[in-house]
């Protein structure tokens, strides 16, 4: 079995707006999973909220985001390619996260085309829906 790549091997994203820890599963351009654990140490935390610490909806979806740029970057024939939000739609937010939760993350491609793409993800929260979405990209070159 081949070992997974490192999330930072594959996108451009650094601390502190790299939201995926790991990757759990991987198949190049058509879906990947990936985990991110919440240790409470993370900026947005202090301010949101001060007392009650949540972790914002938005964040999530970017979270999402990313593993879906993981499974589009991965494909040999988005190589140089930076995918960037072009549209979210359907976002629903069905849990509270907090620190100590770890996300399960998990992204199904859909249309691709040499310029755009389409995918729909989801966050789990011990095996529940956090937060779903669907998502569209643009690709321009890295």
């Amino acid at each position: 079995m081949t070992a997974l790549p490192r999330p930072e091997d594959v996108i451009a994203h650094r601390a502190p707006f790299l939201f995926v820890d790991e990757l759990i599963a991987l198949e190049p351009g058509i879906s990947a999973s990936g985990r991110w654990h919440l240790t409470g140490d993370e900026f947005f935390f202090a301010g949101h909220f001060p007392g009650r610490p949540t972790l914002p909806g938005v964040l999530m979806c970017e979270a999402i985001a990313q593993v879906g740029a993981i499974a589009v970057l991965t494909d040999p024939r988005f190589a140089g390619k930076l995918p960037l939000f072009g549209g979210l739609d359907g976002a629903r937010f069905r849990r509270q996260v907090v620190p100590g939760d770890t996300l399960e993350l998990t992204v199904e491609l859909g249309r691709m085309s040499a310029r755009a793409g389409k995918g729909s993800g989801k966050a789990l929260l011990d095996g529940a829906v956090a937060c779903e979405c669907d998502l569209m990209f643009v690709l321009v070159d890295a």
